[in-house]
């Protein structure tokens, strides 16, 4: 049964939005929702692709905001999050087996949604692991994404070189021996207070999340898992290849949180200037979740964004493609 989007009096679903789900292997389902442009004449869809441990609800605002610009918006929730089927027994486990399954999600949605319903061009939006899949992704949707929008993609972690590599070393070895659904890092899920958060300076949208949760407790999820961990590793790795680098062919505009302490903005940054018909922006200050930071730092996310999307604003970022 598909799970019915969650609203709070500070995060009204928006209007236009439907809900539904697609079958996935084994019994699973992917909640999807799709939100009506609210301006004419539609000017395509966006499609909104959510980090590890983020859910449909948390993008509500953002989803309005683009709506309001004429765009159609998809979003779903990733298998094992949100209220897209879990994977483990133990639903509060992050994990995945591999991040091609993430990409087959968005495939899936295509097909089965956005060709047939939705109206082009298309454009990506994503953050952080959704960034990543969507950089996985990028060969095969050559021919149908128009342009890609990613924010402090995960294409490393901070951290020293050593502790990095031997956290890679202990997932793959976990997993190899059977053990990939066992935690790496944390626990079950738990709020933390706005003071010791590392993704957001803005505390108004920090505490509208965590009631969110609140009063959903089943869209989190808790720590990321050997196998989640170990398929991310190998995704990254692929990704940084420079054969594979040379396959990406959609024009990206990359943004960076300046003071981002999940993600490596220095690797973020070195891999934008790698990747041809690629513009790159590092906002300062910002923090991890660029797009539930305070209104200074989104705006001056989305003064990138209605430059490079055809059809929001001038031609100043626009790139040949």
């Amino acid at each position: 049964m598909i799970r019915a989007l969650v609203e709070t009096a500070s995060n009204p679903i928006p209007s236009g939005t439907r809900v539904d789900s697609l079958p996935l292997a084994g019994g699973k389902e992917l909640r999807y929702a799709i939100t009506s442009a609210g301006n004419q004449p539609v000017q395509g869809t966006v499609i909104v692709l959510h980090g590890r441990n983020e859910c449909i609800e948390k993008y509500f605002e953002t989803v309005r905001d683009i709506a309001d610009r004429g765009f159609t918006v998809a979003t779903f929730d990733w298998r094992g999050q949100g209220a897209s089927s879990r994977l483990l027994r133990n639903r509060a486990k992050g994990y995945v087996k591999s991040f091609d399954n993430y990409a087959s999600d968005l495939e899936l949605l295509f097909e089965s949604v956005l060709l047939p319903d939705c109206r082009g061009p298309y454009y990506i939006l994503a953050h952080s692991a959704g960034a990543l899949t969507a950089l996985l992704a990028a060969p095969a949707l050559s021919n149908r994404i128009r342009r890609m929008v990613l924010l402090a993609p995960l294409l490393d972690i901070n951290g020293s070189r050593t502790r990095k590599m031997m956290a890679s070393l202990a997932a793959r070895t976990l997993r190899s021996t059977g053990l990939g659904g066992a935690y790496m890092l944390g626990g079950p899920h738990k709020m933390k207070s706005f003071a010791v958060n590392e993704v957001t300076s803005d505390e108004a949208r920090y505490l509208r999340n965590c009631e969110i949760l609140e009063r959903a407790p089943d869209l989190a999820i808790g720590g990321p898992t050997a196998s989640w961990i170990a398929a991310a590793a190998k995704a990254i790795k692929q990704i940084n290849r420079p054969e594979f680098i040379e396959t990406i062919r959609i024009p990206m505009l990359v943004i960076a949180a300046g003071a981002d302490s999940v993600v490596s903005t220095p690797a973020v940054e070195r891999f934008a200037l790698q990747v041809r018909n690629t513009t790159l922006l590092t906002i300062d200050g910002a923090k991890h979740e660029i797009l539930q930071e305070k209104d200074f730092y989104r705006e001056q996310f989305f003064a990138a964004f209605d430059a490079f999307i055809p059809g929001t604003g001038d031609e100043s970022l626009r790139l040949t493609g």
